[in-house]
């Protein structure tokens, strides 16, 4: 018989493990259910993108080369102060 002890560390209860010793079809239906829907989710979402129309579709947007501003000149101050201030 199969024995899904391993379960309880994923948080199983005992009964349900009970179960699963009991009925071990019932673990390998679950999990061919699982392949089942996510493979048909992935043929549906293949034919969701080959479906699109053109202006559906996102267009990429091209990077465009920024230039870098012009560093501008420092300028010394000489320990003088601006006109006008004090």
């Amino acid at each position: 018989m199969a024995n899904f002890d391993f379960l309880k560390s994923v948080g199983a209860t005992q009964e349900a493990v009970a179960v699963l010793n009991d009925q071990p079809k019932v673990f390998a239906t679950i999990i061919a259910v699982l392949i089942g829907l996510t493979v048909e989710l992935g043929i549906l979402a293949a034919i969701h993108f080959a479906t699109l129309k053109p202006e559906q579709k996102k267009k990429k947007k091209k990077k465009e080369k920024k230039e870098k501003p012009a560093k501008a000149n420092k300028i010394k101050d000489n320990g003088a102060s601006a006109p006008g201030r004090s």
